[in-house]
């Protein structure tokens, strides 16, 4: 039986497959199409919404439309992209935005218009922006809605022809109204409530019997076990659909484990009942496999190509028949789109499950992964739903390439490009008004672009660029000042990524060895060896154990400890602490721990005689990733 859906066309946005997933947590069944889509994907279809998407709709280059859409009889919502598509539909005009807007901003409704999309909605809210350009002028028959202070045209309608658009992406946590403003869509729409977690279960667990079904006969399923989130609950439902005799978890200890990592997650795998895994030591392969390398793509891809090299042997050493095994993996949407795994997304961070090893097998159909359409919050209540204990669905995010991606490495020596680049981002950093802090707080304030490039994603594109660090006043052992009032931080750091071009993130400087000078820090010479791991892995430890004895464990998303390779020598480090909080992995704000609890983690990082510095992340995502690589 077909069900009545609202489709959601996929321009590239890191954020389109949010989009079909708040409707499903609403109750009304969404899927995904392209841009290009035949007419008859949109039968039983109830609406239409338009994502946003990397491209600008001036460019040589943009993603395929099927114009026709826009000749449906059923509602359209536009969004970001979406909102430029649907103007330019009606004959209205988009270009680049005077100012351009990353992050919160404060919509206010025009109270002359009313609109059934902010039916019971405060007339100014909070939404969340990632644009450069903007409408100019309206398409023909549209109607203000709302604006923010630098976007005239921030919410449209055109009722008559049944057309919404906004600029604002109303489809993550940090546009709080976003739920309401899709159940008013779909009331709109006429939809009736069509899904629930019943069904979402029932679907995967079928599709995991089908998939692993061909033609010369039911195949076994073998899975690598991080022992994260996402692979504990792949394997949950990968026992409950094909039996324990017909699955085999692969725990790989590849050297980039947190401290006493691999016992822990074998410890808690044995307690919940799963007895059919195994725990398999390739730190020192893994090592090997990213020795010397500095560039975090190829780093990425080195580990996740070891981890098929790791899976032949292990194969091979077990006796398995290669011919009657496939291979699954806990893949979330979020890891396809950041990888650009879809049509129109572009590349944000290859991720080790899909390098060419990978791809390969997909394409052979020798691949399961049951989470593949899911995002993390829906991941955790199906492992809810299954039953499995919270100590095993709540705990934080780890990745499969682990702490390798937490080490940030270099030659030593800057390119003639970087210097360059470092110096326009010294100099947009100073030119940049910091007007935020009291007037004590602005004593001293040491403003410095950091010689080192961390990921982020502004406007559903991949930045590669440099953190700005700022230093507030210095005391004699070592601490540094931190304002009390952390919402000035992050309009602080907001302002700094959303002016700057090649700034992306704001790091604030927590302590510093009272022995070292600024000028005593320069870029060293460090790759991702045991050493540096051992390291970091003391660090992460800190911070851990002080999130769990505080409570904030289970208050924050995740918590990465970075270490940079900048500080006095080459066997010292710069660590930075990086605490998230997010709902789906695509947005997120920085942690504001309380300070005491900050002062304890950094007071006990600075023992190790190898910490030069000790720096707090205080940027969102976007226009910054969770990691630096």
């Amino acid at each position: 039986m077909s069900r009545e859906k609202i489709v959601v066309l996929d321009f590239g946005s890191q954020y389109a497959h949010l989009i079909a997933k708040r409707f499903r947590m609403l109750g009304y069944y969404s899927e995904i199409a392209l841009p290009s889509a035949d007419l008859k994907v949109f039968e039983n279809a109830k609406g239409v919404v338009f994502s946003g998407g990397p491209a600008s709709i001036y460019d040589e280059k943009v993603p395929e439309f099927n114009s026709d859409i826009l000749n449906l009889d059923i509602p359209i919502l536009g969004l970001c992209y979406g909102h430029y598509i649907v103007h330019n539909g009606y004959n209205g005009k988009i270009a680049k935005a005077p100012v351009g807007e990353f992050g919160f901003a404060t919509l206010n409704l025009n109270p002359a218009v009313k609109s059934p999309l902010f039916e019971g909605i405060e007339p100014t809210q909070q939404v969340w922006m990632s644009h450069q350009d903007g409408v100019m002028e309206m398409g023909e028959g549209f109607e203000v809605v709302g604006s923010t202070k630098d976007c005239p045209y921030a919410a449209t309608q055109n009722l008559a022809k049944k057309r919404f658009s906004l600029q604002c992406h109303c489809e993550v946590k940090d546009t709080p109204c976003g739920n309401q403003i899709f159940q008013n869509f779909a009331k709109y729409c006429g939809m009736e409530t069509n899904w629930d977690q019943d069904t979402v279960l029932a679907t995967i667990l079928e599709n995991i019997k089908k998939d692993a079904h061909k033609e010369d006969g039911d195949k076994n399923v073998l899975l690598f076990l991080s022992g994260g989130v996402d692979s504990t609950i792949a394997f949950a439902l990968l026992n409950k659909a094909l039996g324990q005799d017909r699955v085999l978890g692969l725990h790989i200890d590849n050297g980039f484990m947190r401290k006493n990592e691999s016992q822990k997650v074998a410890d808690a795998y044995r307690k919940f009942g799963f007895n059919n895994f195994i725990v398999e030591d390739a730190s020192k392969s893994f090592l090997k496999a990213v020795e010397g390398l500095t560039d975090p793509q190829k780093k990425r891809m080195a580990v996740g190509e070891n981890f098929i090299t790791v899976r032949d042997a292990v194969v091979k050493a077990q006796g398995l028949d290669e011919t009657k095994y496939m291979l699954a993996q806990g893949t979330l949407y979020p890891d396809i789109i950041e990888s650009g795994g879809t049509k129109n997304s572009h590349t944000i961070k290859t991720h080790h499950n899909r390098v060419e090893g990978i791809q390969k097998l997909i394409e052979q159909g020798m691949i399961i992964e049951p989470l593949k359409d899911l995002y993390k919050d829906e991941v955790r209540a199906i492992g809810k739903k299954l039953g499995l204990s919270d100590e095993l669905v709540m705990r934080h995010p780890f990745p499969g390439p682990g702490l390798s991606i937490n080490v940030l490495c270099s030659e030593g020596e800057m390119s003639a490009e970087d210097k360059a680049e470092l110096a326009k981002a010294q100099a947009e950093l100073d030119g940049i008004n910091i007007d935020q802090f009291c007037p004590h707080c602005m004593e001293g304030l040491v403003r410095t672009a950091l010689p080192v490039r961390s990921v982020g994603v502004q406007g559903d594109f991949r930045t590669y660029r440099f953190p700005a660090c700022l230093a507030f006043e210095r005391y004699e052992d070592g601490f540094y000042h931190l304002p009390a009032a952390w919402d000035k931080i992050e309009e602080c750091s907001s302002n700094i990524t959303n002016t700057a071009k090649y700034l992306n993130r704001t790091v604030i400087k927590l302590w510093q060895r009272p022995d070292l000078k600024d000028e005593d820090f320069s870029l060293q010479k460090g790759y991702c060896t045991k050493d540096r791991l051992d390291q970091l892995r003391e660090a992460d430890n800190v911070v851990l154990e002080n999130l769990h004895a505080s409570g904030w464990y289970d208050i924050i998303f995740q918590h990465l400890t970075i270490t940079i390779p900048y500080a006095s020598r080459p066997d010292h480090t710069t660590f930075v602490l990086r605490p998230v909080c997010s709902e789906d992995v695509m947005t997120a704000r920085f942690a504001q721990l309380p300070q005491d609890l900050l002062h304890k983690i950094v007071e006990e990082i600075s023992k190790f005689d190898f910490v030069d510095a000790i720096l707090f992340d205080a940027t969102n995502k976007p226009p910054a990733t969770f990691g630096w690589e």
